[in-house]
């Protein structure tokens, strides 16, 4: 039987921008101080090992992003590796990930760690500007299986504007996902809104690491946090940390809750027997997708 009761660490991290050794350096603190105080799993932000912000004037092969990516396992993953064995915890963040074949081409990933070390990369599977300027989309999604039942990874982007992601890792058996995000005041109350949608419509648990405070241009919200479903109907339960739009939220922080993942409500994946099935219909929605993409009018170039 799934173990159901973990404890999380988020971090809310002001990464210095380019500056992958110090970056590493205190992902590797922080890895350190949570396993101290009890976590089973420690997330940090997308991008967390160089910092986001693009060079909009120099060409893709000069850009950080480029210069410091590095394929997975690599140099940095090999170190956080080592030490998520040492302390026997999980751990995941965000990196520029060299392709190892195609060298020229870089994504915007996850690096996710076990007690057993480097079980891999999630890459970003969709883009929004101005990553595209370095960043390839990655094609699959990620499901790494735990004592805790599967969990899913998910990058910003994905989650706030595609609860396609989401309702996959649901309907896959995930009760805990986890969303590792570079969101900037730019982008308003978009974050906080759809996370809590997706608490409320797939009943899962959500652990959130943002990136905090001013980068080159962009200033990030900061507002990592542990989302949950509530004892209270149709609300979601904040179990630590902040929401994006708080007005300490972009404080650099550490945020640890023990969550009950017996408590997930997934009522939507479960067989109901007054329809003889369950409520969420994926062979329909297949169908309704082909006829998208047979839609000449869909992805048209103006």
């Amino acid at each position: 039987m799934d173990r159901d009761i973990i404890t999380i660490g988020v971090a809310t991290f002001n990464a210095f921008w380019g500056e992958k050794e110090k970056n590493l350096n205190r992902i590797k603190g922080y890895i350190e101080a949570g396993a101290k105080r009890g976590c089973d799993f420690i997330v940090f932000p997308e991008m967390a090992l160089t910092s986001y912000d693009d060079e909009p004037n120099k060409a893709k092969q000069d850009k950080m992003q480029s210069k410091l990516a590095e394929t997975i396992p690599g140099p940095a993953t090999n170190e956080v590796a080592a030490l998520t064995k040492k302390l026997g915890v999980y751990a995941v963040f965000g990196m520029p990930e060299q392709d190892p074949e195609k060298t020229d081409i870089i994504y915007n990933s996850l690096a996710i760690f076990s007690p057993q070390g480097l079980e891999g990369s999630y890459r970003k599977m969709h883009l929004p500007d101005p990553e595209p300027n370095w960043a390839s989309r990655g094609e699959k999604p990620f499901i790494l299986k735990t004592p805790w039942g599967p969990i899913g990874y998910n990058i910003c982007y994905d989650s706030y504007c595609f609860p396609e992601m989401v309702r996959y890792y649901a309907a896959m058996g995930c009760r805990l996902y986890v969303n590792c995000t570079a969101l900037a005041k730019c982008h308003g109350g978009l974050g906080s809104v759809t996370l809590e949608a997706s608490v409320l419509r797939e009943g899962v648990y959500i652990a959130v690491a943002n990136l905090g405070g001013l980068d080159v241009d962009n200033y990030f919200w900061g507002g990592s946090c542990i989302i949950g479903p509530s004892q209270k109907t149709w609300e979601p339960y904040y179990y630590a940390g902040h929401k994006f739009k708080d007005e300490i939220a972009d404080e650099s922080e550490f945020f640890i809750a023990t969550i009950d993942l017996s408590l997930a409500k997934r009522g939507l994946y479960q067989y109901n027997s007054k329809v003889n099935g369950t409520d969420f219909r994926p062979d329909k929605y297949i169908e309704m997708y082909k006829q998208i993409l047979g839609n000449p009018n869909f992805g048209k170039k103006e």
